[in-house]
């Protein structure tokens, strides 16, 4: 049946129609926290709760349709229904990564069906394979249509509506795209934005009206006007801590005023102040109401301010188009888009837009036929989260109206014949309808190396099999990661399954493209793309390239691969998430700036002062947690076994300084002397049980005395003011109670961890080891008078030299040099920290000992999942953001595979679909340098007729020589020959 068909037939629910749910394994009530892991940083526990009881009909199984159920599916919600009556055709598998050749002429469903269930078992996915009616649609909570005719929407629209059932729709057509969000009235947003509530340092709080709260400048405060927030932990002004929320008026940068504070106590010190997030009610209208209301149209881009408007005309126009001639716009027909800029003026008569982008409606009639990838990629991953917002409401909706467009993907000169564009029954004809033929077979040229199969990784491999890069007899695409392939991964990487888990990522990754493009040339590597694999990726393979995208996790290793793009002259594709937020950015030699340019690099690192003797956040106790486990458990057993096989660690180590040598030193002695003698190597388990023990004991008591020795609660600086106040929280010290759940898991965790670096086994037995403490005696403390605590950095840097123990170090110096140890059976086994490994104790010890340290200072302990999240450095991810970037990166893909020159047609993105921020520039122009009075960017190399060798060139000015060091990467030298006559010896250079 033709989908543009108006259809006034309607049929009951069949057993035929509507197949059975395919539930691989059934579901539980609780999250698998394994699974959606990184989402849960995302979404919460509690969205994803809702999530889970919510029944969702996509309907429409080409590109856009199966781009929507797969990211709904991997969100996690009770049931997905697909909802399609087509059957498979050649345009279809140009976008549609479930559906094969041998698919054709089957319904797509159907065929769908199996493959989107294998994303996530705990998802149960049904195929219905009749037409839409009301029956059906009261099944379910949110309701998607693609693919569908204005007429259905409004009639579905209408009705879902009226029964409070959330409805979306989406489309794509070549180039362009549309969203609209209804979700009834009165729809309730829990969380706006999903960031994590702000807090500040209350450094003052005036006693008037209004109260003028100032806080300590650790950075500007984000709190938004109007914001209410609660106070705690206020000494003297204590009403404040019992007020409840209060709304605050921003008067600067680290002030606010929160209402009459003059009939409270007068403030004396400490507070913090914390945002209450509000919930939200929003009011949505039918879409046959919302279709004439322009001021529910979304802005998208800043830089094309008509055409939003213009398109959401344009698409009502294509759909009358649609129901007079029962097809869609003919590619390239002058005629046809005559007759669509005819309906859309017609229909401004009553919109009456000021300007209508009538360039942008004829290039939406030439592309209409087109199907295409990264189109659905994009608005395939927008949906997805406006369905998460509507089951969870988590996330500000989409209200109401959204159009996105990349038309400046067409060739920026001549236009393509219509002959070009014509259906050829190939897999990309969905593709040639947009671009023509003699540009698929272009991209299917193009060889390109893929850094990164993680999910940005994935949905580039997929988005490449479908339009076909690389997939001709000269293309390539090459793909490296060195990872394998976690249980966490999948829940994003959507080309994984429980199959792959602990198998390489890049070599299942390429695998799973083949069955989606079978004529896909693809090479999976497993290396790091560093220094140390330039042997590998050498002058040679940059050289055969046409292009680089990179889908890496952190800055160090992207401005790497950007440096040797631009060393190499390659464009460079760049996206990442974090959370809903998504960036991309593309790298177009001696056109745009490269990435490594202008890349900012935050300080996040907190004092060591701070982690040492002062935290006052969660965030700083979780990291020194992190750091002990690593200095114990990784840092030290490494020392002791370079020291045991490398004669010259030794001298090595004091060239660092005789105060870190020192503490190296005496580490390695206490663990090469059993605990027997003189040193402290355990023998036994009871030895692991006794240490961890009296580690305790350090740590969370006698550490905490001897600092409050040194630095009395009422201690006064010389200014007059408390020396613990503002960010400096006055500890106490614990007391170690055995029946305490926390100081158990610690001594648990402590001592199974020191176990494993000697290659003692343990147990989580808690009554044997309840028996072992009983008989530990742990030392009494005496304060220390000699002690010096540090309180600033500075400090301890100055001082680090004085306090060191020389006769001590020249004492561990012989004994060391004294012992025969050579190869012995003294060695340690270092502990990589492993996050995700439930039963190894890494994160048993982490929690444990980051919550006993904010326990001494009164900090709010964190649970297992949020401390995960801070001592593992997680980045939040959802599969919907990862789509969104990568059709976004594809997008520029296609402009660089036609060569645009134009450096306004290239994006650079920024968006945040929690709320459905978007901001689209221009990217920077190429830095220029002056090289001999001509004007050359970084990526161009300057030729030189002539011939000398490296060996034996002479400077004729100094100048050349700085050109020589500003410019290392820019050379194309790679033990070959560099050019340069005489003449060219007097080459000028500034910067």
């Amino acid at each position: 049946m033709n989908k543009y068909e108006n259809v006034t037939r309607r049929k009951r629910i069949s057993g035929s129609a509507l197949s059975r749910p395919l539930v691989a394994r059934p579901g539980k009530g609780d999250i698998d926290e394994g699974f959606y892991s990184r989402q849960l940083y995302v979404l919460g526990h509690d969205a994803m709760r809702r999530m889970a009881a919510a029944n969702v009909l996509v309907a429409g199984m080409r590109g856009l349709g199966v781009e929507i159920a797969k990211n709904v599916i991997l969100a996690g919600v009770k049931s997905v229904t697909v909802q399609d009556e087509g059957r498979t055709a050649w345009t279809d598998l140009s976008s549609q990564f479930f559906l094969k050749e041998s698919h054709l002429g089957q319904n797509r469903a159907t065929c769908s069906q199996q493959q989107l269930c294998d994303l996530n078992p705990r998802v149960r996915v049904s195929a219905h394979t009749g037409p839409l009616n009301d029956e059906l649609l009261l099944q379910f909570q949110v309701v998607v249509l693609t693919d569908s005719s204005l007429d259905d929407q409004k009639r579905f629209g209408d009705f879902c509506h009226l029964r409070g059932i959330q409805f979306i729709v989406a489309d794509t057509k070549g180039l362009c795209g549309q969203l609209f969000c209804d979700f009834g009235e009165e729809f309730e947003v829990w969380d706006r934005d999903g960031e994590t509530p702000e807090t500040a340092i209350v450094q003052s709080i005036s006693k008037d009206n209004p109260g003028v709260v100032i806080c300590l400048n650790e950075g500007s405060l984000r709190f938004s006007e109007g914001s209410k927030v609660s106070f705690s932990e206020v000494q003297g002004m204590t009403e404040l801590n019992s007020l409840g929320p209060v709304e605050m008026k921003v008067h600067g940068p680290y002030s606010f005023s929160i209402g009459d504070t003059s009939a409270f106590s007068q403030y004396e010190r400490g507070g913090i102040v914390t945002e209450v997030k509000q919930p939200l009610k929003m009011n949505f209208k039918p879409l046959s109401k919302a279709l004439p209301d322009h001021q529910l149209l979304k802005m998208s881009d800043f830089g094309k301010i008509p055409r939003h408007n213009t398109l959401h005309l344009a698409f009502q126009a294509l759909h009358g188009f649609v129901k007079t001639e029962r097809r869609l716009p003919l590619p390239r027909s002058q005629a046809d888009a005559d007759a669509l800029l005819s309906a859309v003026r017609e229909l401004n008569t009553v919109a009456q837009l000021e300007q209508l982008d009538e360039a942008a409606v004829r290039n939406l009639a030439f592309t209409a036929r087109g199907d295409l990838a990264p189109m659905n990629a994009f608005i395939g991953g927008l949906a997805a989260q406006e369905v998460i917002k509507a089951c969870s409401g988590k996330f500000t909706p989409l209200q109401q109206w959204l159009y996105f467009d990349a038309l400046e993907c067409l060739p920026e000169e001549e236009d393509q014949l219509a002959e070009h564009c014509f259906s050829r029954e190939t897999r990309y004809d969905g593709q040639i309808a947009v671009f023509g033929s003699a540009f698929q077979e272009k991209l299917e040229r193009q060889r390109y190396f893929l850094v990164g199969a993680g999910a940005i990784g994935c949905e580039l491999l997929k988005n490449f099999a479908l339009i076909g890069l690389g997939a001709g007899d000269e293309g390539h695409v090459t793909v490296t990661d060195m990872d394998f392939i976690e249980k966490s991964n999948l829940n994003r990487q959507f080309l994984f399954r429980t199959q792959d888990i602990r198998k390489p990522k890049s070599v299942i990754a390429a695998k799973a493209v083949l069955e989606m493009n079978p004529r896909m040339n693809i090479t999976a590597h497993q290396n790091r793309v560093d220094p140390d694999s330039e042997g590998a990726y050498d002058y040679d393979f940059y050289m055969s390239l046409h292009g680089v995208a990179a889908a890496l996790d952190n800055v160090p290793a992207r401005v790497y691969l950007d440096g040797r793009c631009v060393q190499h002259q390659k464009p460079m594709l760049e996206g990442g998430t974090q959370g809903s937020r998504g960036h991309t950015l593309v790298v177009v030699p001696h056109l745009t700036e490269s990435y490594g340019r202008d890349t900012s690099h935050s300080n996040d690192a907190i004092p060591l002062c701070t982690l040492k003797n002062f935290p006052h956040r969660i965030e700083h106790t979780l990291q020194w947690a992190r750091d002990h486990f690593e200095g114990e458990f990784k840092q030290t057993p490494e020392n002791l076994n370079l020291f045991l096989r490398d004669e010259g660690f030794v001298e090595r180590t004091l060239r660092r300084g005789d105060a870190e040598a020192l503490e190296v030193l005496e580490e390695i002695w206490g663990n090469l002397v059993d605990i027997t003698a003189e040193g402290k190597r355990p023998t036994s388990w009871k030895d692991c049980v006794t240490w961890a023990r009296c580690k305790w004991e350090t740590v969370y008591n006698s550490d905490i005395r001897q600092l409050l020795h040194c630095f009395p609660p009422d201690q006064m600086t010389t200014s007059g003011l408390h020396f613990w106040s503002g960010s400096k929280k006055c500890p106490h010290p614990l007391t170690f109670d055995p029946n305490s759940t926390t100081h158990m898991d610690y001594v648990v965790a402590a001592a199974n961890l020191y176990g494993q670096i000697f290659g003692i086994s343990g147990t989580r037995d808690p009554v044997s080891i309840r028996q072992i403490l009983e008989e530990v005696h742990v030392p009494s403390f005496t304060p220390k008078s000699s002690v010096k605590i540090h309180v600033t950095d500075l400090e301890m840097e100055e001082e680090k030299e004085k306090d060191c123990d020389d006769a001590r170090l020249a004492e561990l110096k012989e004994k060391l040099a004294s012992l025969s140890l050579k190869g012995s059976a003294k060695q340690m086994y270092p502990i990589n920290f492993e996050k995700d490994e439930d039963s190894n104790f890494h994160m048993d010890y982490i929690v444990a000992a980051s919550n006993l340290r904010a326990e001494n200072y009164d900090i709010p302990a964190a649970d297992r999942h949020q401390s995960k999240r801070i001592a593992g450095k997680i980045i939040p991810a959802i599969a919907t953001t990862t789509a969104a970037v990568a059709g976004l990166m594809c997008l520029e893909l296609y402009k660089l595979v036609q060569g645009h020159q134009k450096i306004s047609s290239y994006r650079v993105s920024y968006f945040l679909l929690s709320v459905d921020h978007f901001v689209w520039s221009q990217p920077r122009n190429a830095q220029v340098f002056e090289v001999s009075n001509c004007s050359v960017p970084p990526q161009k190399s300057v030729n030189y007729p002539g011939a000398l060798t490296v060996v034996v060139f002479k400077l004729g000015q100094s100048k050349c020589l700085h050109i020589l060091l500003a410019f290392p990467l820019c050379l194309t030298y790679a033990g070959q020959q560099l050019h340069i006559t005489p003449a060219a010896w007097n080459v000028g250079c500034t910067q």
